[in-house]
């Protein structure tokens, strides 16, 4: 079945361009259905821009991060990103 792009991922279904859409062909028995688009809005629809706009928000919010105390002894771990950890020096 052929229609618009899916709204969600599914997995035995795969999204066609315009192009690939028309080249498609069915294996022998089977039947392409094409549905047809009539009047439907082309481009994002509300919906699709307030998801946008939410996002876009969210991604600007400031991230707050509590303030790391410096241990006072050395060589103790500070902070740590993935495998790299800081350590104090003094």
């Amino acid at each position: 079945m052929l229609g618009p792009l899916a709204t969600f991922a599914e997995p035995h279904a795969y999204d066609l361009c315009d192009v690939h859409s028309e080249r498609l062909s069915a294996p022998r028995g089977w039947e392409v259905v094409r549905l047809a688009l009539g009047n439907q809005q082309q481009g994002p629809s509300n919906d699709d821009l307030l998801a946008l706009a939410d996002a876009v928000r969210e991604a600007a919010r400031p991230v707050r991060r509590e303030p790391v105390e410096a241990p006072r002894e050395p060589g103790r771990e500070v902070a740590r990103k993935g495998h790299l950890r800081m350590l104090t020096s003094e």
